[in-house]
């Protein structure tokens, strides 16, 4: 049955995603903010038919935590379903993302409206100083930046290498961070095409003030909270 229900997704979000890359497209001449609510509709559709074609449901701790101001929100990353997700539970954020994601067909021109952060990662310190140049950009902008600082997917109860690249911007613009912890991968596991019904809890830290603190003790911070957390939240448990 998952295969099936997996199958009829692909199938819809395929064709959501060619008739949104035109609707982005199109959408050039309005502002970053216009752009971006219109093109989020592609989002808001994806995570509906998630919930009804794989069973896929998720509930938000934490709505509270959250600052009025523009803030850089550092989060687990685990699958792709956050990152169609979080376009859509936060206010209008700036993705970090890698600059080789926007010449993906499709995809890729339809995310060039969207007012990313596009950096190559392998360009070392220079990388820092794109993601510290642009953020302050989006920020003034009033756009949220949204940094996965493990870098790359890693699969449930694995950790990666915690980069310093939001808690660099954090640290040189003063906006708070927010630490997120997710088990989006139970469900939607990294690079599968099998998705699993099943709740994912999305759960919005404190506030960590940049205040006096240090890229590396800022990114300290985070990682200790989002892995704490992680052993802490519910199994997506499955259901039909």
């Amino acid at each position: 049955m998952s295969l099936i229900r997996s199958l009829i997704f692909a199938v819809l979000q395929t064709t959501l995603t060619i008739f949104f890359s035109v609707v982005a497209f199109l959408s050039f001449p309005f502002s970053a903010h216009a752009r971006y609510r219109l093109i989020t509709g592609y989002n808001h559709i994806v995570i509906w038919l998630a919930r009804w074609v794989l069973g896929i449901r998720y509930v938000v701790e934490g709505r509270e935590n959250l600052p009025v101001q523009p803030a850089i929100i550092l989060a687990k990353h685990q699958s792709a379903w956050e990152t169609v997700a979080f376009l859509c539970l936060f206010p209008p954020v700036s993705p970090v993302i890698k600059q080789e994601l926007l010449n993906v067909p499709f995809f890729g021109w339809a995310f060039r409206m969207l007012s990313p952060i596009a950096i190559d990662r392998g360009a070392g310190r220079e990388a820092l100083k794109q993601i510290v140049a642009q953020g302050q950009e989006k920020l003034a902008q009033g756009f949220w930046v949204l940094v996965f600082p493990e870098g790359t997917r890693v699969a449930p109860g694995e950790k990666g290498r915690y980069g310093i690249g939001g808690g660099w911007l954090a640290a040189d613009t003063g906006a708070p961070i927010v630490p997120i912890a997710h088990n989006a991968g139970e469900v939607w596991p990294k690079n599968a095409f099998i998705k699993r019904p099943g709740t994912i809890t999305v759960r919005i830290g404190p506030v960590i003030d940049p205040t006096g603190k240090s890229a590396a003790e800022l990114t300290r911070a985070v990682e200790a909270w989002i892995e704490t957390e992680m052993t802490r939240l519910p199994p997506a448990a499955a259901h039909q």
